[in-house]
């Protein structure tokens, strides 16, 4: 029996692909790592295994080694909090949002960049559809993510723009495609490398929810090197392990200035004395930023 070091690129009701070094093995789950309680997914795409191969069976995933990183969300099930395990040890989050058609949801960006931060993954912001409404109101819906420290691709697949620079990114890097329906991402992609959104597509149709429904998630290997895991269009994003009073910590520009707030439990909402409040009349923190961090705090959508 041999013991090879793999990594997870595709998961499909109970079956594991795994990429060695000897190349593809589709494996189980070895029955012991199942045992205890579940409180999120055992076993995620990107997950780095060990897989042991018996002469004419079934090979078999025998351990799973610690996360470096993970991308997940409070999963939308009835069977009380799990968390759902987008990607894991991936090396950067892409985010792709729609400048128009549909209309672009701000407060869902700044889901998907808290949950980034809280993992210490880095982010890039895709804003796509440029050509739909020039670059002025391209900048005005997105140019503010920069001043952040967050890098902005603005992109289009009809025109080309933005493709070279966004290929170039996910070379040789882990990368999650995420953002909602109908924003443009197996476009992207088969912009990148033809035929990957294709195969994106086929995958992510075969994705849905209810009982009796496949689900498969997978990760597609770059013909320039690394990897891209493309997520179903998601219309819910409930936050995983982040409380009320730790979502300012995650918006760069209000944690820079917690510490000048009068009061050191400052919710940044009514307080006199508030610097984050103060910079927000100033016109320092953009109102869309401030107003996703006011309704993420009163827990009031997860759009």
């Amino acid at each position: 029996m041999t013991h090879t070091r793999g990594r997870v690129i595709r998961s499909q009701s109970g079956f594991f692909t795994v990429a060695t070094p000897e190349g593809e093995v589709t494996a189980h789950l070895r029955g012991r790592i199942k045992q205890g309680a579940k409180t999120g997914d055992l076993i995620a795409v990107g997950d780095w295994v060990e897989v042991s191969t018996p002469p004419g069976e079934q090979a078999m995933i025998e351990a799973v080694e610690e996360r470096t990183r993970k991308f997940s969300r409070l999963a939308p099930t009835a069977r009380g909090e799990y968390e759902q395990i987008l990607v894991a040890n991936l090396d950067q989050a892409v985010f792709v949002f729609a400048c128009a058609d549909p209309e672009p949801k701000t407060r869902m960006l700044d889901r998907f960049l808290i949950i980034a931060e809280r993992q210490d993954i880095p982010s890039l912001i895709v804003a796509n559809k440029t050509d739909l409404v020039g670059e002025d109101e391209a900048q005005a819906l997105f140019g503010h993510y920069p001043t952040l420290g967050y890098r902005l691709v603005f992109a289009s697949a009809n025109s080309g723009q933005g493709v070279a620079e966004l290929g170039a990114a996910l070379r040789d890097k882990v990368s999650i495609f995420a953002g909602p329906s109908g924003v443009g991402k197996s476009s992207l992609l088969n912009a990148i490398q033809p035929g990957l959104g294709l195969a994106v597509s086929a995958v992510s149709a075969a994705t849905g929810k209810g009982r009796h429904t496949t689900t498969v998630r997978e990760l597609f290997a770059l013909e320039d090197g690394g990897y891209v895991a493309d997520t179903p269009g998601l219309k819910a994003l409930a936050l995983w392990d982040i409380e009320p009073e730790e979502l300012d910590a995650y918006f760069p520009e209000i944690s820079q200035r917690v510490p000048d707030c009068k009061w050191s439990n400052c919710t940044h909402i009514k307080e006199t004395g508030c610097a984050v409040m103060a910079a927000v009349e100033a016109g320092e923190i953009a109102a869309a930023r401030y107003d996703s961090y006011v309704r993420m705090r009163a827990g009031e959508d997860d759009e």
